[in-house]
């Protein structure tokens, strides 16, 4: 199975070149990503027992298809820093403080994707520059392909769901709190988790 549709009952005529079938090729264009339906989430450990899950409820994104070479996919994020949302007004107003994000100075988390990769069947890696804090370090999501449909709105979409880990003080996010019994309140290492659909350009 391809980056760009499941496998395809067409036949190649006997003598017709290999070639990029032509569901792969009629899915070969510039998408933009659906915020209604797509998620960008993150997970951090608390008080080394738990995980806390949060996600960015504002954000845009795009994405370049290629069929006939994935290599040359591409992808963006724009992402609203005070839309962060863990659940906790309290904790959401720290994150966005000068402790964590700045979003007054900073209101804004970009990926900007510099290298993609086919791993076989449905798995891809896509690799970029993620800016935080005006900090900018490489970052690798691998991603699995969910598939192609159009929705009853005739929209051609594609889906995708992806995972990172990133460890938050390579972009500045040093704050933390000893705990009485060892440990940090705040783990360094967070989880990255993508759930994407992206709406074909007319």
């Amino acid at each position: 199975m391809g980056i760009f549709g499941r496998k395809s009952d067409t036949t190649v005529p006997t003598g017709t070149p290999a070639a990029v079938s032509p569901d792969l090729a009629a899915l070969t264009g510039d998408y933009t990503i659906d915020p209604a339906h797509s998620t960008l989430g993150f997970v951090a450990r608390h008080a080394m027992v738990t995980n806390v899950k949060g996600k960015f409820n504002d954000f845009s994104g795009t994405l370049h298809l290629d069929g006939s070479d994935p290599a040359k996919s591409t992808a963006s994020l724009d992402i609203t820093m005070d839309s962060i949302d863990t659940g906790s007004a309290d904790r959401d107003g720290h994150l966005r403080s000068a402790d964590f994000f700045k979003t007054g100075e900073f209101p804004a988390m970009t990926f900007r994707s510099t290298e993609a990769e086919a791993l076989g069947g449905d798995d891809y890696r896509i690799t970029g520059d993620l800016t935080i804090l005006g900090v900018t370090k490489p970052l690798t999501i691998d991603l699995e392909f969910n598939g192609a449909a159009k929705d009853p709105f005739g929209n051609e979409r594609v889906g995708f769901e992806g995972k990172a880990e990133i460890l938050r003080s390579e972009w500045g996010l040093t704050w933390n709190a000893a705990l009485e019994t060892g440990g940090v309140l705040v783990s360094d290492k967070i989880k990255l988790n993508f759930d994407i659909s992206a709406i074909k350009n007319a």
